[in-house]
């Protein structure tokens, strides 16, 4: 678990977690505790669901990176 390290510095953020079966999922990592990853997500309009996907099933967690082009774009 390579990522493991990397995601105890990401609590908090957004992130992009790969799974071990190709799927992707994006959230906030709310937290790594009891074998699980804790990820909130954004479900549709104001609905969110709090998710937690077992350390075994993960690949990767990536931060999200800075946008390129600064301020609103309307």
């Amino acid at each position: 678990m390579s990522w493991y390290s990397k995601a105890l510095g990401l609590v908090g953020q957004p992130v992009g977690v790969s799974l071990l079966n190709g799927q992707g999922v994006t959230g906030v990592l709310c937290s790594i505790t009891g074998g699980n990853l804790v990820l909130q997500e954004y479900l549709y309009q104001s609905q969110f669901a709090t998710k937690q996907y077992p350390l075994n099933t993960i690949q990767d967690v990536n931060s999200f990176p800075g946008c390129s082009v600064p301020g609103p774009l309307f």
